[in-house]
């Protein structure tokens, strides 16, 4: 039997290689509209994020939204929306993202409570659906198609 890399890049998937955080996370990087990025893949979060300090950082254009976010251990947090966003992970591309921004202050304090590096942002769920991902543990794999 073919391995699981090998059978999902022939049927069209991109493997993109994940690092594991102090946080015991996984990271990856992204590219927001051409901008080099350090991202946490969070399947638990419903929509993908970036935070409200980075907004210059990605050229993003965000808007006040009247959704509220919340995770990791913070809750009811103002949230604004960035769309029609460019996102590159390795070679799979996708246009038209929405963004969520919003404070991620406290995710990046428990990441440098353990020495580790900050993130520009979250890739969530939207994304991975997007990208019919499957996540290979074993390996530390995200494939996307």
């Amino acid at each position: 039997m073919s391995s699981l890399r090998k059978f999902l890049t022939e049927k069209g998937y991109q493997k993109i290689k994940l690092t594991t955080t102090a946080t015991n996370h996984f990271e990856l990087a992204a590219e927001i509209n051409g901008v080099k990025g350090n991202f946490i893949l969070d399947t638990g979060a419903s929509s993908s994020c970036v935070g409200k300090d980075v907004v210059e950082h990605f050229e993003l254009f965000a808007e006040d939204s009247d959704v509220r976010a919340a995770g990791a251990g913070a809750t009811n947090m103002l949230t604004q929306v960035s769309t029609k966003n460019k996102i590159k992970i390795k070679d799979w591309k996708k246009k038209k993202i929405d963004l969520v921004v919003f404070d991620l202050s406290h995710v990046n304090q428990a990441l440098a409570d353990h020495k580790a590096e900050k993130v520009h942002g979250i890739i969530g769920a939207d994304i991975l659906k997007k990208g019919k991902a499957v996540i290979d543990y074993k390996s530390k794999a995200l494939f996307l198609k």
